[in-house]
């Protein structure tokens, strides 16, 4: 869930007087801060940690060891610290040592056959020489050589796998490439330059080699160990590209390998094999890989890429990509382009060996580049319940967004993703609490994009391109932030090294607007929080000098931080995260030197430790010393601060309003844990605001004593039971509270840190006993508790008759204690007694029966005899009988289930009675007799009623296929009905027969593919099929076939004519589109004119002017539409309005293109829209275009695609004159409906808007949509 932040940017340009010998060809570090050692053609620099300046130089050139037509090339350069000089190695062979103090040139060594790479082990103790005759040197630091190799060898090495008798490696399966891809003979890329690549694992106890094997002609690695003895050779890898880099924590190699349909990072083990790979996001042949490094700790791995020459006169487009992984996912988090130019070319680039999150560039034009990068979380800062805790993460392009207040979802995973089009490289979200949803991205273009949250979704409201400000390199801004009064404030480097320049940038309303302001900051920006509390942003700088930005003011303020003594706030180190929060006491102070990560929410900090524990400290009566002292090691903080958390945990965000906390495990995956201080706090707020439900639910789920609900406010508990009561609203939950009643103060005992702010008050009754207080409060409600079962819907009397009833059996000492007389005379008085007594007999306790019917006016000689013989009968049966005849028909199939299976067949008629399958099949394991009749009958029913295929669902469960294979033929689900073929042990022929009766009825649906599939792999009739797939026009399926089957003969015989039939009938299909759209358009356009004219004449119509007019409506002077054409409404009036599909099928009707009808331009809308829709569908013809230039019909296919651009492009600029915006705006403000009135009307005709058509479907008024992004022409046909 971490993105990689950039923290800083330096670059260093010497001017042009130490630019000028030669090209730059490779550089080093050295081992003081910030020096830098580049190789050139001329020799050697050594660049200062000053911007413009070339402390030192070494001529090669004119000490004799490189020519001076400038064509020599160093392959290898190493600072030795020890030694005071740089060892470089050159491409004729010889090994030198330069002293650039001294200016001293000293060849230590000399290869005839010449060095194509050097590369010294991590330890500086031996280094590996390259030479031209593919050979290898090792060699000591005193440059003693140890022994010489040559890189091929026929030998695997010491690491050799054992043979376990499974055969060769030839004759085992290849997969889809077949046997001969093991004798395919493998080339090396194009693009390769050959060189062999040298890499060393972390400990320097091993290196691997990579070269191109003359043997096989492509790339093989092996490793070797440090007297050069030969451990292990890849197996052969087809497509291994030169790049190579092994992994600083030696688990994995890593190269790059060209597959046949993508370019991927694969990474291998030591002993050669393959373990694992991701894709670059590059189409195959569109870019190459120059190099792979990873940084020192080997969480980034960093990619140099170059896009492949197309063309020669313009160099090609350079990339660095970083990669991180978690949860086995790679994500592509930073990507820096450097662009085409000459001098931005790369030459080289390192991580740095000591910060390992640094990364040094060189590019040609002796542009030095170096970028320091932290992880960071970019999460939303919202605080209310509306937020919803949005952690978003960078992956390429992709933004992924998870909203941590609805799910946790593990990544990879997420909520939701946002796609982009170029690599994205900065997240922000704003800072305003109220719109915590809404972010901001900045892309590798420097393009920043702006999403408002909504109801479900973000949505893209404005781009914003920022290449407007000075960005000198790739990733030239940072720290984006989108200040609460909407401006975007950033941070970029200024041209001198240790200045930075603060950009506030306005979010545009409308395209153009733009309002850029730029602030010079005196040091390096390492770091940047706002609050939106205080309205200030806080700056740090390198040096830790705190400063701050008041960007509410007129002019912007840009002011050191101050203590309330007034001496400026300095950090003692710099700091990669900062946050902004209140706190009381002595600032610029380490209070903690163990924290792996922090959060702020409200006024709590939550940290976690290198101790494994994550504390919680609430900050708002607290000091720093008490934060101290609570953080310090020596401390035993309460069991409500601190709890133990997995190994390397570290906080991703606190969910608002809520007690979760997010944590990420060192893997990748999440966990969520309810810290036991927040669980406390927020019980105590929801209490406050007497929400008593969200308190409870949460102590019930995270096991807090129920006590706390009244011992937290005992007062304002008691005065608020019956809330309590309404909010709750289960009997379970109430019992579980009266079962945790104890005499205690839980705020004294179990939780001490609530005693002080809780508002605990005196006991008014201290005479009496918690639990007893409690209970009688509830007493007084048992009437409103009988009332609230009666009134639910459904009535639950069932119930409210248990409540008497055991009322019955309670006899309280309270007198004023309701007794179950009153209850039961209450509950007559709510309910009928019939409706009771039924209710009643469904509890089947027939006391509580007989109590009931003595309260009623029942006759005791109609209700004994029935209960009497209901007494005799066996249990299950009797409440059999008793839900029967109270038609509980699920209650009674349940209860005569039990009765054994003597009574199964009035078991199945009662099922039938009563469609009661479903419940009933419930009721018996599927193993026995009695499910599968069940079924037998549930089929049947469901036959009936044409639901055939769940008919053959029910068969199938039961094990009736006989049955599920008729009912899936006739439901037409042919993949279900061969498997029921199959279950019935169908013979080949019988299979067949059925097999080419299914595909006759799939063809008659037009489902040619389906059939085609029936007819090749159940019949073997290819050739049928082939024919069905040329029918279908699914060319490229019917190409597979054909030459799967080695039936070349049919492309003549039926492929051929068929596509130069599905071509010309394509052609006939377009000229007849057009032909109409043509006649519909310019038939319109006279409609259109008639009606003008028509309206025209009726607004000039005047009335004469007499005082008896002001006593006629307005609405009696309006001629609408459904006036002038009521002639035609009687017309419709006997079709019957009986469904919405009849209205629509008579609506259309009055749609007619008969010259003169009412509403003939209507008509020609929809016939306009059904032709443009029409031709849109054409656009597959892509499919046929790619067939015909495949087979050579070059002309017929060009024709065809020129006919379709050429439609096309007439109705893309006729839409505009045909759907014009004031019909589209009319269809969202119709003059005539029931928000219009006699003014509106009277304004509509006065501005001639009635010559818009009143129509009862608005969709016809909006134009159709092309769709632009659908690529369905083919390049060479232009």
């Amino acid at each position: 869930m971490r993105n990689l932040r950039l923290l800083r940017a330096a670059e260093r340009r010497p001017g042009p007087a130490a630019a000028a010998p030669g090209a730059p060809q490779c550089f080093c570090l050295g081992a003081e801060p910030g020096t830098v050692f580049v190789g050139s053609q001329h020799g050697l620099l050594e660049l200062g940690p000053a911007a413009h300046t070339v402390t030192r130089e070494v001529s090669l050139i004119a000490e004799g060891f490189m020519p001076e037509d400038r064509s020599g090339c160093i392959v290898g350069l190493e600072d030795l610290p020890e030694q005071e000089c740089v060892c470089v190695a050159t491409a004729a062979g010889d090994i030198l040592l330069c002293n650039l103090s001294t200016k001293e040139v000293e060849c230590v060594g000399s290869v005839d056959s010449g060095l194509s790479t050097m590369s010294w082990s991590p330890d500086q103790e031996l280094f590996l020489l390259v030479t031209g005759q593919q050979t290898l040197i090792m060699m000591t630091r005193d440059f003693e050589p140890i022994t010489e190799k040559q890189i091929h060898q026929d030998d695997f090495g010491e690491e050799k796998f054992v043979a376990l008798g499974w055969g060769k490696k030839e004759t085992q399966f290849h997969g889809s490439e077949g046997k001969q891809a093991a004798h395919r003979k493998q080339t090396v890329l194009s693009w390769d330059d050959g060189r062999p690549r040298v890499t060393w694992r972390g400990d320097g106890q091993f290196v691997a080699v990579s070269a191109v094997c003359p043997e096989t002609g492509a790339r093989k690695i092996r490793v070797w160990n440090r007297e050069l003895v030969l451990q292990s050779t890849s197996e052969p890898i087809s497509g291994l590209e030169q790049a190579l880099a092994w992994k600083p924590s030696g688990s994995l190699i890593a190269s790059t390998q060209e597959k046949p349909n993508r370019h991927d990072v694969v990474f291998l083990e030591k002993n050669g094999l393959l373990h694992g790979e991701f894709t670059l996001p590059f189409q195959k042949g569109q870019v190459k890989v120059n190099e792979l490094l990873w940084n020192a700790d080997s969480t980034i791995l960093a990619i140099w890429l170059e896009d492949l020459k197309k063309d020669e006169n313009c160099k090609p487009n350079s990339y660095v990509q970083l990669w991180t992984t978690g949860n086995y996912h790679w994500y592509l988090k930073q990507s820096l382009h450097f662009g085409n130019l000459e001098k931005n070319q790369l030459v080289s680039l390192l991580w740095d060996p000591v910060i390992p999150y640094r990364l040094h560039v060189l590019c040609q034009g002796w542009h030095y580049l170096s970028y320091d990068w932290h992880w960071t979380i970019n999460h939303g800062m919202g605080e209310n319940s509306q937020h919803v805790a949005n952690v978003a993460v960078i992956d390429g392009d992709k933004v992924l967004v998870t909203a941590f207040q609805h799910a946790v979802v593990p990544p990879p995973m997420c909520t939701y993703h946002l796609q982009f089009t170029q690599a994205v490289n900065q997240i922000a979200f704003h800072t305003d609490p109220k719109h915590s949803g809404d972010m901001a991205i900045l892309d590798a273009d420097n393009r920043i994009s702006v999403y408002r949250y909504g109801e479900r979704i973000l949505h893209c409201v404005v781009r914003r391109n920022l290449l407007s400000l000075r960005v000198m390199n790739p990733l030239g801004l940072r720290f984006l932030t989108w200040l609460p009064d909407n401006s975007f404030l950033v941070v970029g480097q200024d041209q001198h090294a240790t200045q930075s320049v603060l950009h506030l940038t306005a979010v545009p309303h409308v395209a153009g607007a733009e309002e850029q302001l730029s602030v010079s900051v005196d040091g390096e920006v390492i770091s940047l929080c706002c609050s939106p509390v205080t309205k200030t942003v806080a700056l740090q700088l390198a040096d830790g000098q705190i400063l701050k930005y008041l960007w509410e003011a007129s002019t912007p303020v840009l002011e050191p931080w101050q203590t309330s003594s007034g001496s400026a706030v300095q950090f003692p180190h710099p700091c990669v995260q900062t946050s902004l929060t209140k706190i009381s006491g002595e600032v610029s102070k380490i209070v903690a030197s163990n924290i792996t990560s922090f959060a702020t929410y409200n006024e709590f900090l939550l940290v976690t430790t290198n101790s494994h524990t994550c504390q919680c400290f609430c900050l708002k009566d607290m000091s720093v010393k008490a934060l101290q002292t609570g953080l310090s090691s020596a401390a035993v903080p309460s069991n409500e601060t601190l709890r133990n958390v997995e190994r390397g945990s570290r906080i991703i965000t606190v969910v608002p309003q809520d007690t979760k906390v997010v944590l990420q495990m060192p893997r990748g995956n999440l966990e969520t844990i309810h810290h036991r201080a927040l669980v406390l706090a927020q019980i105590q707020k929801w209490l406050n605001r007497l929400m008593f439900r969200e308190a409870f639910q949460c102590m019930r789920k995270l096991r807090i004593n129920l006590n706390l609900l009244y011992d937290h406010n005992p007062k304002v508990f008691l005065e608020n039971v019956e809330t309590f009561i309404k909010q709750i609203d289960s009997v379970n939950y109430i019992n579980l509270f009266f079962t945790e009643l104890k005499e205690e103060d839980f705020t004294k005992s179990m939780y001490p840190s609530l005693n002080g702010s809780s508002n605990a008050q005196p006991q008014q009754h201290p005479d009496q006993k918690k639990v007893n207080l409690v209970s009688f409060s509830y007493c007084r409600y048992c009437l409103s508790i009988l009332t609230a079962y009666v009134k639910k819907s459904p009535p639950e009397l069932e119930t409210a008759l248990q409540k008497v009833h055991d009322l019955r059996g309670n006899i309280s000492p309270d007198v004023t204690a309701v007794s179950a007389e009153e209850a039961l005379k209450y509950l007559l008085f709510l309910v009928d007694v019939n409706e009771l007594y039924d209710y009643s007999l469904g509890t089947y306790d027939f006391d509580l029966v007989i109590m009931v019917a003595e309260k009623s006016q029942k006759d005791p000689k109609e209700y004994l005899p029935f209960l009497n013989t209901l007494r005799k009968m066996e249990t299950n049966y009797q409440r059999y009988t008793i839900d029967r005849h109270l038609k509980r028909y699920t209650k009674a199939l349940g209860h005569l289930s039990k009765c054994g299976p003597e009574h199964f067949s009035e078991f199945l008629n009662l099922v039938k009675d009563q469609n009661q399958y479903y419940e009933a099949l419930k009721l018996y394991p599927p193993s026995t007799q009695e499910y599968k009749d069940i079924s037998d009958a549930y089929g049947d029913y469901l036959n009936q009623k044409q639901l055939y295929e769940q008919a053959a669902l029910i068969f199938a469960r039961a094990g009736l296929f006989a049955k599920a294979l008729d009912s899936f033929l006739t439901s037409g689900s042919w993949q279900q009905a061969l498997c029921m073929a199959s279950r019935l042990g169908y013979t080949e022929d019988k299979l067949s027969s059925l097999a080419r009766s299914m595909a006759g009825k799939l063809v008659e649906q037009r489902k040619h593919a389906e059939a085609a599939i029936l007819l090749e792999q159940y019949t073997q009739d290819y050739e049928e099929a082939v024919l069905l797939l040329l029918e279908g026009a699914l060319w490229e399926e019917a190409l597979r076939l054909i030459h799967k089957y080695g039936r070349l003969d049919i492309l003549e015989t039926n492929f051929k004519p068929a596509i130069q039939e599905a071509q010309k009938s394509q052609l006939m299909f377009l000229d007849s589109q057009k032909t109409a759209f043509l006649r519909h358009k310019s038939r319109l356009q006279v409609v259109r004119e008639l009606k003008e004219k028509a309206s025209a004449s009726l607004t000039n119509y005047e009335m004469p002017n007499c005082p008896e007019l002001d006593l006629i409506s307005e609405t009696s002077s309006v001629v609408t539409a459904s006036d002038m054409n009521s002639k035609y409404s009687h017309s419709n009036s006997r079709i019957s309005a009986r469904s919405s599909k009849n209205r629509r099928k008579a609506e259309r009707k009055r749609y007619s293109l008969k010259e003169g009808s009412p509403f003939e331009d209507v008509a020609l809308l929809e016939a306009l829209g059904e032709n443009v829709r029409a031709v849109e569908t054409v656009k597959d013809i892509h499919i046929l275009l790619k067939q015909l230039v495949l087979f050579g019909y070059d002309e017929q296919a060009g024709e065809l695609q020129r006919v379709l651009e050429d439609i096309l492009h007439l109705m893309e600029t006729s839409l505009p004159e045909i759907w014009s915006p004031e019909l589209r705006q009319s269809s969202l403000n119709p003059v005539l409906g029931p928000n219009s009135t006699a003014n509106s009307i009277m304004a509509a005709y006065q501005q001639k808007r009635m010559v818009t058509p009143v129509v009862q479907d608005p969709e016809l008024l909006i134009p159709p949509k092309l769709n632009k992004n659908l690529q369905w022409k083919l390049h060479l046909l232009q």
